[in-house]
């Protein structure tokens, strides 16, 4: 039945896909962007949090994990191990940990399934609910916390305490005594199937996503594209380099930037500063890093003018095990590529 199903629905999926779904469209996402940074600026608790970021505040950010029911289709369990150290460790240290949306993957999974198969993760994250140290924004593929009516009796089970999930999260804090915000979503804003009407976010999230998994179709996402990746963090940068004082921290492409470039971008500048400097240990070694493929990221009209104005925190799904994350304190915003 589903092979008859694949020849009969393969086509016309992803000829809707090519309409709506994940192909960034600029006009849509920097207003979709402007309009939830304006609406948590002005108060909108259901959009979003406002924190003051002071002298002893310290931030984690990880994004997209896609936790699965640890079946073929579980994209995070080569990562678990790492994430739970993580957890481990930024817990122990006292940081807060946004958490940036895509943790749960429910297109292809029920909710119930996911926490039955992924307590050791709900454990170690419930440790910062404790302290209040938790902050869970949603992203497209875990909808499921922003429009299913009963999703406060659900994150209330799993994590002891009632909490709120947001769109997003702005911090607000001086650097070198200018004021500056940050703004911290995941990222899929102006995407018609998942950022649009209250039915629209219901029909992918229980009707799209569901049959797109059954029949195995995998249209291009951002997520594993790597054209449409660098294309959806070009727009977000392009709205950041518009705005004052501001800085854009996604995930939802699951491939890092920092300080506006990907990977493969940082290298090049490295690897170009090494020669000029006639550093050919470190040349010969970023070279190596290149020939072997290990370098995620694409180049782009970016890479020789850019205000460092946007970020990504990657993800906790790579099929290497690695995750990637952000912090962010008083003195420094690093990003870290971590393994265990």
């Amino acid at each position: 039945m589903r092979k008859l199903l694949q020849k009969l629905l393969t086509n016309p999926i992803i000829r809707f896909t090519d309409k709506y779904a994940s192909r960034p469209d600029r006009a849509r996402v920097h207003t979709a962007l402007s309009s939830l940074f304006k609406h948590i600026q002005h108060g909108k608790s259901k959009k979003g949090l406002v924190l003051e970021f002071n002298g002893t505040s310290k931030l984690i950010i990880f994004s997209d994990h896609h936790k699965g029911s640890k079946d073929y289709r579980d994209d995070f369990l080569l990562s678990e191990k790492n994430y739970l150290a993580a957890l481990d460790y930024y817990n122990q240290e006292e940081y807060t940990y946004c958490c940036l949306g895509d943790s749960e993957e429910l297109w292809k999974n029920n909710i119930f399934s996911v926490i039955k198969h992924h307590k050791a993760s709900f454990e170690k994250e419930k440790l910062f609910v404790k302290r209040d140290a938790f902050i869970k924004i949603y992203g497209n593929h875990d909808l499921y916390w922003d429009n299913d009516p009963f999703a406060f009796l659900t994150i209330e089970k799993v994590y002891g305490k009632k909490l709120k999930v947001y769109e997003g999260l702005v911090l607000r804090m001086f650097i070198d005594k200018k004021p500056l915000s940050f703004l911290l979503t995941h990222g899929h804003q102006g995407d018609l199937q998942s950022d649009g009407n209250w039915f629209s976010k219901w029909f992918v999230s229980n009707i799209w996503g569901p049959l797109q998994s059954y029949l195995r179709i995998n249209p291009n996402t951002p997520a594993n594209n790597r054209k449409l990746k660098s294309a959806h963090n070009t727009v977000m940068y392009e709205w950041t380099a518009k705005q004052k004082d501001l800085v854009l921290i996604t995930g939802h492409t699951h491939q890092p930037v920092f300080n506006s470039l990907t990977h493969l971008e940082r290298t090049y500048k490295r690897l170009h500063a090494a020669r000029a400097t006639g550093d050919i240990t470190l040349a010969n070694e970023l070279e190596d890093e290149l020939r072997a493929g290990k370098v995620s990221g694409e180049a782009s009209t970016r890479y020789e003018d850019s205000k460092n104005t946007y970020f990504n925190a990657g993800c906790c799904c790579y099929n290497d095990g690695d995750i990637t994350g952000i912090e962010l304190d008083a003195t420094c915003y690093q990003a870290h590529r971590m393994e265990v």
